[in-house]
């Protein structure tokens, strides 16, 4: 007679495997429960302490805030707007991006698709350093070599493509709304080309395979079955990139021309942004001034939040993302 075998799918060993696993997960959905608590708690702090601040100065101001393009908050009578300071950060972020976004594609799948893998893993690094460098290196960078090298560029574009709105004008200077979405698009290049290399390498294996094995070439089997996994985690990437272009500060202040008025043209002496505004405005506002300042960061952290939540709204449209976000 034969006697029946218990294994380890059955009995006391999987009773104590269910038993550690439940009581592990207990702490581990608190700790992330409270995790999730507390940056929300952060980020309405954060919205609080901007409102309660921009109140008097908003209460003080004697134009219409959203609209007003001109910003002398610390004159006797302040008169300032958010209008300008916006169209800039909106302009220059989304000029960056469209500089920025093809290329990082590219980088990302010749690092993931088409390099050696020594070659791949070395320009993955540089990748990720260039990431790393401060906003202000690449500032000075733009001041010193960008600006004046724009300069022969920027004739060239107006001379012959002055018919294109963005191109026009009378006016071509280095210091331009051109020169600094080029430094924007450099420091969120490594940004989307990082994320986009981590979501090609995710592509399932099967698929490439059976692309190859069905006669695809390996651009038509990267068009077929990478970049339509992709496309949702590039677009988020694309969208953490312009968050990131959105709040930089330092570089843009360097060189945008910082005026106040609405203007199509990139290569004339227009363009500022609310963030580099801030930094140059900030060390002499008087009282009100600084409540101006604060109430434009305010405005900042809005669009953030909504370029955000646009991102989140994305990857939520496909299913396996949001799965894997979850």
């Amino acid at each position: 007679m034969a006697t029946p075998t218990r294994t380890r799918e059955s009995g006391p060993a999987m009773r104590r495997s269910a038993f550690r696993r439940s009581r592990g997960d207990g702490p581990f959905r608190f700790a992330s429960t409270g995790a999730g608590i507390v940056l929300l708690a952060i980020m309405a702090a954060i919205g609080v302490f901007l409102v309660v601040k921009a109140v008097p100065a908003l209460q003080a101001n004697t134009s219409h805030f959203l609209t007003e393009l001109t910003w002398q908050p610390n004159a006797t009578e302040p008169v300032f707007g958010i209008g300008a300071l916006a169209f800039g950060t909106v302009l220059s972020s989304l000029l960056a991006l469209v500089i920025a976004t093809p290329v990082a594609v590219g980088v990302a799948l010749f690092i993931s698709h088409y390099a050696p893998r020594r070659l791949a893993s070395a320009l993955g690094y540089v990748v990720d350093l260039l990431a790393a460098v401060p906003s202000v290196v690449y500032g000075l960078w733009g001041v010193t070599f960008l600006v004046p090298f724009m300069l022969g560029p920027s004739k060239f574009l107006n001379d012959y493509l002055g018919w294109i709105p963005l191109f026009g004008g009378d006016t071509v200077v280095g210091r331009s709304m051109l020169t600094a979405s080029l430094v924007l698009a450099i420091m969120i290049l490594p940004i989307i080309a990082a994320i986009s290399r981590e979501v090609f390498l995710q592509a399932p294996k099967m698929q490439e395979e059976a692309a190859l094995a069905l006669g695809a070439t390996r651009w038509e089997m990267i068009r077929m079955s990478v970049l339509p996994f992709g496309r949702p985690g590039v677009i988020s990437a694309a969208m953490l990139g312009l968050g990131r272009a959105m709040g930089e500060t330092i570089a843009v202040a360097l060189i945008f021309p910082a005026t106040f008025n609405i203007s199509f043209k990139i290569l004339g002496p227009y363009g500022n942004s609310i963030a580099a505004n801030i930094a140059n405005g900030f060390g002499e506002a008087t009282e009100v001034g600084r409540g101006a300042l604060i109430a434009s960061g305010l405005i900042l952290f809005l669009i953030t939040l909504l370029v955000n939540m646009a991102a989140r709204f994305v990857i939520a449209r496909r299913k396996e993302y949001a799965r894997a976000a979850a």
